[in-house]
């Protein structure tokens, strides 16, 4: 006879807690606050696309221009307010300060928004569970004073993050960030990167590749490597070596499931001979590279202390387009830079013009407090810097329009990632890293299809698929 286990009132599980992570800047930081929302679901917090709804809000913030940290001041006033009616609930919001401009500026954030109560910086949100356990603290004992951390740990905080579930995986789609780097030692004149990342540090090869495997056995077909000098990478390989990038892309091009790599962001100064040998015969290596030169000035380049020459840059370009006619490139160019005459300014349009880009990313030069560049003499006026950025944004523009309106009539192979802008419609990725839309069922999503482009819009490409290409191609 089986005796029926008897139970007491049964005691309801706590409500989950929620929180909001808004990332600015660059895709690191991106991969940085899905780690963190990662770490924090150990600590029962759901991620919730309702700033207003949530009991911690992270802003994971960039300080490579000035607006960009301005911006979070911003955004940080509607948080404040947003908890203010929290509270008039009976409810309460933790704010956090994540990223650059934490490491940046640490405690001078909560003396200019004394309503933050967190700043911790990017080599140290693996700590953040117990940051906000001293936050709760405080707010019992009524002490006020936020908690900042923003200290370069000697304890890789990679290895002391959990790793993301299939589930969240699967939510975030079938294209992945993998950090492989972090920090630089480049030290452009321009740049806070190296005071808020820190020297250059490579992750172990091995977890890399596990990281990868697990990701690829959720459903994840494309990985972009990460790193603020990627191709500086320099990973302790299993063999007990020092593995290359070309290693390494070559090594993860044989997890089983993973049919496209892209890396980012990279230094011309680091293009190695394996690397362009990576691009020539990789087939998992997408043809689109995005390598900033920030000028095509060999004085300005000098100043900024770039460490090339544009010489040396078309040298890179012309190198990779012989083994890959294909080849498509982006770049990052800052115009006004200070010192920059006419004569530098049509050397960089020369430039443009002699390469041609398939997109770029273009910008004012915007002093950072603690760079070299930002107590330089001849700082160029503000309306120079206007009209110049114009005028190159119109050329990059212009190149951009070509590059989609050749691609009209070719067949690209396309990831889907996610549903259309219009009901029918899914919308997925080229190798070249257009978006592109077409008319096909929403269980093709997570797959790789080939696509004739027939048309081009102001944002994304237009494609079919050939009836007869529908379940031959679609890997």
């Amino acid at each position: 006879m089986t005796i029926p286990e008897t139970t007491g009132p049964s005691t309801p599980e706590p409500a989950a807690k929620s929180v909001f992570i808004k990332s600015y800047g660059c895709q690191m930081n991106v991969y940085d606050s899905q780690r963190m929302a990662d770490s924090l679901s150990k600590e029962g917090y759901v991620e919730t696309a309702v700033m207003e709804d949530a009991d911690l809000v992270i802003l994971n913030t960039c300080h490579i221009r000035e607006k960009a940290a301005e911006k979070v001041y911003s955004t940080l006033g509607r948080v404040r307010v947003a908890r203010d009616v929290r509270r008039s609930e009976g409810r309460d919001t933790v704010i956090a300060v994540a990223g650059c401009v934490a490491q940046a500026e640490g405690a001078e954030i909560i003396r200019r928004s004394p309503a933050v109560d967190l700043v911790v910086g990017p080599q140290a949100y693996h700590r953040l569970p117990a940051m906000l356990a001293e936050v709760a603290t405080r707010s019992t004992e009524g002490i006020r004073s936020g908690v900042v951390d923003t200290e370069f740990p000697l304890d890789d905080k990679f290895s002391a993050l959990p790793q993301p579930t299939a589930q969240k995986t699967r939510a975030r789609g079938p294209a992945a960030f993998l950090t492989i780097q972090e920090g630089c030692d480049k030290f452009c004149a321009f740049c806070v990167v190296p005071y808020t990342r820190g020297a250059e540090m490579s992750r172990p090869v091995a977890r890399l590749i596990e990281e990868a495997e697990r990701l690829a056995g959720m459903g994840v077909r494309e990985i972009s490597l990460l790193g603020q000098n990627v191709n500086a990478f320099h990973g302790e390989g299993p063999d007990g070596r020092i593995w290359t990038l070309a290693r390494l892309l070559a090594r993860l091009a044989e997890v089983p499931g993973i049919e496209r790599l892209r890396y980012t962001t990279s230094h011309p100064g680091d293009m190695t001979d394996d690397l362009f040998e990576a691009h020539h015969g990789l087939p998992q290596l997408m043809p689109f590279l995005h390598l900033p030169v920030q000028s095509g000035s060999d004085r300005i380049l000098s100043v900024m202390n770039r460490k090339h020459t544009a010489a040396h840059y078309r040298s890179i370009i012309e190198r990779l387009r012989r083994g890959r006619p294909d080849m498509a490139f982006s770049s990052d160019f800052i115009v006004g830079f200070p010192g920059e005459t006419d004569r530098d300014f049509a050397d960089t349009m020369a430039l443009v013009a002699d390469i041609g880009f398939a997109s770029a990313y273009s910008f004012k030069y915007s002093p950072r407090p603690g760079t070299p560049a930002a107590t330089m003499a001849d700082q160029v006026p503000e309306s120079v810097q206007a009209d110049r950025l114009a005028r190159l944004q119109d050329l990059l523009g212009q190149q951009q329009k070509a590059f989609n309106a050749a691609c009209v009539g070719r067949s690209l192979d396309v990831l889907f990632e996610r549903k259309g802008a219009k009901p029918g419609q899914i919308a997925g990725r080229s190798p070249y890293l257009q978006a592109v839309q077409i008319d096909a069922a929403d269980d093709l999503i997570g797959s790789i299809a080939t696509v004739t482009v027939t048309g081009t819009g102001t944002w994304s490409l237009y494609g079919a698929l050939p009836p007869a290409l529908l379940t031959k191609e679609v890997a």
